[in-house]
């Protein structure tokens, strides 16, 4: 039983590092697709989203969850909402990572979670602990020294940040998994996106068609680039402890930020690096939280633990010697 724990928890992590290793290398592949702008990519992103992740659900026969979610409206209503931001968010991080923009959108994964954070007190109402609010606060200083250093806000990394942390509360609502998420939300994408591919090709301004075959092999990848790494998440999530998948998480927005200065040699200015400092260390302070709590909370589920096995193990023991039914003999 050990080793096979220990063995779905290897396989667990391998796929958390595929999953996250691939969103955070996602940035060497949008440019393969130019001369396709943006809006291109991101309609044939969508349509063969759906096509890849319909064909997934067919094969393993998973479609009960169609037939309920059609009988709630108001699940259908939050994932109309959630299919509308992530389109933002895919639109926004194409668009940046092909404009020379890569360091800029890491910045947005980076400060996903102090953005998530601050959502939960101003929308849910949660309570902060003193060291989440100093992450929040360092986070707000990057954001300001980032401003100054960029002559303007942020805007491709806090709208990345913005929209990716309404697409996690939404789904958190609508409570579906990972890939029968991304068929529903694909599925409200595909209409307009496939209109959009067949009004450009009727204006003689589809790269799909005219750029040979190599390139329209390219674009419709973009439906395994988008489920691939969802279907490496899903693995790991039932596999590996929460803290481990938070963690594993800040593996894609560092290979970003890796991709950006030394493949794409993008500019770092110390001001630049400045920003980026303090937002790590609102990371640093916010990880550090996590994990103390996460040990506090397993220290008392333990001791709780054994408080309530301690009675019954003092009924089920008896001592040596002691026939059943028997008072043990005092000791002299």
């Amino acid at each position: 039983m050990g080793g096979e724990s220990k063995a779905e928890r290897r396989a667990g992590l391998l796929n958390g590092f595929a999953a996250y290793g691939m969103w955070g290398l996602v940035p060497l592949f949008w440019p393969l697709l130019k001369p396709a702008g943006a809006a291109e990519i991101l309609a044939h992103r969508m349509v063969w989203s759906l096509v890849f992740v319909g064909a997934a659900l067919l094969f393993v026969r998973r479609w009960a969850w169609a037939g309920e979610l059609s009988r709630q409206p108001g699940r259908l209503g939050l994932i109309a909402v959630a299919a509308a931001v992530i389109t933002v968010n895919w639109g926004v991080y194409i668009w940046a990572v092909n404009s020379g923009h890569v360091v800029e959108a890491s910045l947005g994964y980076f400060i996903n979670p102090l953005v998530t954070i601050a959502m939960g007190v101003l929308l849910l109402k949660e309570r902060l602990r003193p060291v989440q609010w100093l992450a929040v606060g360092v986070g707000l200083a990057a954001v300001v020294v980032l401003t100054v250093e960029y002559g303007r806000p942020p805007w491709i990394s806090l709208c990345l940040a913005f929209s990716f942390a309404t697409y996690g509360l939404v789904k958190k609502k609508v409570n579906l998994g990972g890939v029968e998420s991304l068929a529903a939300e694909t599925a409200i994408q595909f209409l307009p996106a496939l209109g959009y591919l067949l009004w450009l090709t009727a204006h003689g301004d589809s790269s799909f068609a005219s750029e040979g075959a190599g390139h329209a092999a390219l674009l419709a990848s973009t439906g395994v680039v988008t489920a691939l790494p969802l279907v490496c998440f899903g693995a790991a999530a039932i596999r590996v402890p929460l803290s481990t998948l938070g963690l594993l998480q800040y593996l894609a927005p560092v290979f970003q930020f890796l991709c950006g200065i030394l493949y794409f040699h993008e500019a770092m200015p110390p001001e630049r690096w400045a920003g980026f400092a303090l937002v790590w260390l609102a990371l640093v302070l916010l990880t550090w939280n996590a994990l103390r709590t996460a040990r506090r909370t397993a220290r008392t589920l333990a001791v709780a633990a054994a408080a309530t096995a301690a009675p019954v193990d003092a009924l089920v023991r008896r001592p040596e010697g002691v026939a059943s039914g028997q008072e043990p003999e005092p000791a002299s």
